[in-house]
């Protein structure tokens, strides 16, 4: 196509040489077609990089779409489709190489997109820059920066990839702004128990508990901190708060069966343990407590039985 044109040009230009009677409008005219023609060049060589380093990115080779994407962008014009992704596929091919440092300043001139902030987050937080990660999780979700609500969504961002330090001083933060801003201590919580510190963890999820008292997962971590102290009697009120509020997670059925295992409550065992098997039936540990709790019931042939699955199920492994 553009060969096509630079090739009408030459012609044009043969038909009007005629016309020229001075030297000097000649040759005007023929460095302007010599420009033209290279213009017309450039920028099907720019074109065809930007969709080469396109193509590049898809097969995951980031550094071949960084070379091809950081020639073609330098013709590119701002605010152009063809501007606008290549500076997002380079930012994000310098991410996915983990060079945070040469992906945030591309990310940043990206538009404004849930892919450019959730990397520039996350890249923020590998060059020590929490407050900068915070407002680009806060423009992920739409949120205000800097408010309760942001520090706890960047808390959980935060989490997720198990930035654990700076998770906890944003969801200090966040209440701080709003004591009782629902998951904020449920974050403290999960970092506790993590840290071993089941103190703090209980003294969390009480707190969490105290302005969220629907939320199940907090009464299954609170049955959990429990059961990690040993302290059965108290875990099995929280885990049959947690099965009731969600009987579609099989944690803390499992979870359950082992406390009324440990307190010799079998039967109560047996019942939960079998229930958590409909949910998770190759859950190595749900299969376990179970053989255990029918050995203990006297039930030889049913916890063989449970024990012949569970080696079929780790040799299937």
């Amino acid at each position: 196509m553009k060969g096509g044109t630079v090739q009408r040009w030459f012609i044009v230009f043969k038909r009007k040489r005629l016309l020229f009677s001075s030297p000097r409008s000649f040759l005007y005219l023929q460095g302007m077609v010599c420009l033209v023609a290279a213009l017309l060049w450039a920028g099907s060589v720019t074109e065809t990089g930007h969709q080469r380093g396109v193509e590049y990115y898809k097969q995951q080779k980031y550094r071949e779409a960084i070379e091809a994407l950081e020639t073609a962008v330098q013709a590119e014009k701002p605010k152009t489709p063809e501007y606008r992704e290549s500076v997002l596929l380079i930012g994000q091919s310098y991410f996915m190489l983990s060079q945070a440092p040469k992906a945030i300043p591309w990310l940043e001139k990206a538009p404004d997109s849930n892919e450019a902030n959730y990397m520039l987050g996350y890249a923020y937080l590998q060059t020590k820059e929490p407050v900068r990660s915070e407002a680009a999780f806060a423009r992920l979700f739409g949120v205000a920066p800097d408010t309760a609500n942001a520090h706890l969504l960047a808390a959980q961002m935060m989490m997720k990839q198990e930035y654990e330090p700076e998770a906890e001083a944003e969801a200090q933060k966040a209440i701080v702004m709003d004591a009782k801003l629902p998951e904020a201590h449920f974050v403290l919580a999960e970092i506790a128990i993590f840290r071993g510190r089941l103190d703090d963890a209980i003294a969390n999820l009480k707190a969490e508990l105290a302005v969220n008292p629907a939320y199940a997962m907090a009464w299954y971590r609170l049955g959990d901190a429990y059961s990690r102290q040993e302290r059965w009697d108290d875990a099995i009120p929280n885990l049959q708060r947690a099965v009731w509020l969600n009987p579609d997670f099989s944690g803390p059925f499992i979870l359950l069966g082992k406390c009324y295992y440990k307190v010799g409550n079998y039967g109560n065992a047996e019942g939960i343990l079998k229930r958590s098997l409909l949910l998770d039936p190759r859950n190595q540990s749900a299969n376990y407590l179970l053989g255990q709790t029918l050995e203990a019931e006297g039930k030889k042939a049913e916890a063989e039985a449970v024990f012949e699955n569970l080696r079929g199920l780790k040799q299937a492994k």
